[in-house]
């Protein structure tokens, strides 16, 4: 019998991408195995994925879909493959992405190596401070809506490979499990939370957006992350006259604008003043909007500038107070509290406070009033006391103002809770 393999993959491949769904971590998925469990038999493991895939013989199991609140009240559906499943997508994955990140548009930012959703949020600043007119763009269940067949014609301009067509024409026609054990056929879309869903949406929309707007309206400046997008232009009447393009370009690829969500913005500031409908877009996760702000003189005026949107404030206050519970941690240590949320802070400090850093300050506070409650609780003299509590805390601010990640960054002895 001929030991032959359909497809010529480097086991090598599949263990690389091993390593990348391990450094990303995640749950289990439809099958319900950890990763411990699959390290379990880590001799086999990877060796069953490259044989079947090899063979032309792999088939995805089910994506499980879970529902995860949004923080205006909606819900986000994400698909969550079983780990065999990610190992084998990363391996795609790293294969087809050097093919295609070279040609990518300089404004795509998105779940690319080496660019970061703060890269977009700078150049978006920077451009809305030289045009008076933000497009900003809402494309209605991109990933739920994708067309297979137009999916497929796009990653064909980049590839010839077969393995690597004929397994991602497999992943976007897998079915889904929800999570009472019910089976649907899916015919559109992409599963929101598969290792190659951000690769496929960012083939799609370089073709589908990036390159067409570099062709039909090559002076016209936007910034792109996945499908979030927001469109730069000097005057209203040159915005509505490209809204209508961009419209009339997303119905050829079968997409559509949210018609509520699609806004027309005027960045207004101290020399901007016309009056418009709306001052004010949210992108990934910073809302722009006119702003006092200091010049080098030490002059105020009022510029349009990002910082941390109230709806991601309030997702971060929301974590302190209904998944750290620090009140209720009372049989913890202060040095205990420091290693469980010190490095969740300092994600927050370098992301949400990059731009406009004060307006941090008001949940870095929520962070200090947790404190002030577990002290009340942990110690009997602080109990129902809280001025007292609250002044342990600045003095244990004061002895070590390095101790909490925000501290420093807040200055936080020097300021009331």
């Amino acid at each position: 019998m001929s030991s032959a393999k359909a497809f010529t993959i480097p086991r090598a491949l599949i263990w690389e991408a091993y390593h990348d769904v391990k450094k990303s971590q995640g749950g289990p998925g439809a099958d319900g195995q950890t990763m411990e469990e699959f390290e379990g038999d880590l001799k086999n493991q990877p060796y069953k994925i490259w044989n079947r895939m090899s063979s032309g013989s792999y088939f995805p199991p089910p994506v499980l879909r879970v529902e995860i609140p949004k923080s205006d009240g909606g819900i986000r559906q994400l698909g969550i493959p079983t780990i065999s499943d990610r190992i084998a997508q990363a391996a795609v994955k790293r294969y087809l992405e050097p093919q295609v990140e070279p040609v990518f548009h300089e404004d795509s930012y998105g779940y690319r190596p080496g660019r970061s959703a703060l890269d977009a949020v700078a150049k978006a600043r920077q451009r809305c401070w030289r045009d008076n007119w933000v497009l900003d763009l809402d494309i209605s269940k991109f990933f739920d809506t994708l067309d297979h067949g137009l999916v497929m014609r796009a990653v064909r301009r980049f590839t010839s490979c077969k393995w690597t067509l004929l397994y991602i024409d497999r992943w976007l026609k897998a079915d889904v499990v929800l999570q009472d054990g019910i089976l649907l056929h899916r015919d559109t879309g992409t599963p929101q939370g598969g290792v190659i869903s951000p690769l496929l949406a960012n083939i799609f929309l370089h073709l589908g957006f990036d390159q067409w707007m570099k062709e039909e309206c090559p002076k016209i400046h936007f910034e792109r992350y996945a499908d979030d997008i927001v469109v730069h232009c000097r005057s209203r009447q040159q915005l509505e006259m490209i809204k209508q393009k961009i419209e009339r370009r997303l119905e050829q690829c079968k997409l559509r604008l949210h018609p509520k969500k699609t806004r027309i913005v005027y960045c207004k500031d101290s020399k901007r003043t016309e009056c418009w409908h709306y001052y004010s877009f949210d992108f990934l996760g910073y809302t722009f909007q006119p702003r006092s702000a200091r010049n080098y003189r030490g002059e105020f005026f009022v510029s349009f500038s990002p910082a941390i949107s109230q709806k991601s404030a309030r997702r971060l206050r929301q974590t302190i107070r209904r998944e750290w519970k620090l009140a209720a941690r009372t049989n913890l240590g202060l040095s205990d509290l420091v290693r469980r949320i010190n490095s969740v802070v300092t994600g927050w400090i370098n992301y949400d406070g990059k731009f406009c850093r004060s307006a941090l300050h008001s949940v870095l506070n929520h962070v200090n009033m947790a404190l002030v409650k577990w002290a009340m609780r942990k110690f009997k003299r602080l109990q129902r006391r809280w001025t007292r509590a609250h002044a342990w805390l600045k003095g244990v601010a004061r002895r070590s103002p390095q101790l909490f990640a925000h501290w420093q960054y807040q200055g936080w002895m020097t300021r009331a809770v």
